[in-house]
């Protein structure tokens, strides 16, 4: 389910209109988390460690408003849940795009995720869909990065998150991860990202 926005009321029209007329309207950030507490968990509920803090991102994403706003030709609906679009590598060293949806519970998210990871992974093409209500999620377990760019096809309309992991590294027994996070700027700002960082570190240490 999602609902229009009014722009005669929402507090942010202006700022929407101001960053959507941009040719890019995103802006991202990469940070460091610490996953020591989150990697030790995922094993001891026999959870790979990729759909355990998939999860936890997507639990961030759905307590917060901002990241459930969607651009849909040239209107803005709030989505009551959203879910992922994850790139699964297959074994000739392409990938494929997957669509998992959000359930609260972690076995029954992982379940179905897991399924549909199997699916994509046997498969050919990128299976592209017209789908917004999604955050797009890429990981990159090879390298430690600072820093990261997406491909953008600037005649697309595009809205939906984009979060990406890097390579888990570990130090005085501290296991951390760079995550990257980039949002359509007419639709959060830097405090929003900072809330979405926060609350995910929160889930990963609980």
């Amino acid at each position: 389910m999602k609902t229009k926005i009014d722009f005669n009321t929402w507090e942010r029209t202006e700022h929407f209109k101001f960053f959507n007329s941009f040719e890019e309207s995103f802006f991202g950030a990469t940070v460091t988390v610490d996953c020591t507490k989150a990697y030790a968990k995922a094993k001891e509920l026999g959870v790979s460690f990729f759909l355990y803090y998939l999860h936890c991102t997507l639990t961030a994403a759905n307590r917060l408003t901002h990241f459930r706003y969607r651009v849909e030709n040239g209107e803005v609906y709030l989505y009551d849940s959203i879910g992922a679009s994850a790139t699964v590598g297959r074994p000739n060293d392409t990938f494929g795009f997957s669509f998992m949806d959000y359930h609260t519970d972690l076995k029954e998210f992982a379940a179905h995720a897991k399924k549909e990871m199997e699916r994509v992974a046997a498969g050919t093409g990128i299976e592209l869909r017209p789908i917004t209500n999604v955050l797009h999620i890429s990981a990159i377990p090879w390298l430690d990065f600072t820093g990261l760019t997406h491909a953008r096809g600037f005649q697309f309309e595009d809205s939906m998150p984009k979060v990406s992991y890097g390579k888990m590294t570990e130090k005085d027994g501290v296991k951390t991860m760079p995550v990257s996070i980039s949002v359509h700027h007419g639709l959060a700002d830097g405090k929003h990202v900072g809330d979405f960082v926060a609350l995910f570190q929160e889930l990963l240490n609980a």
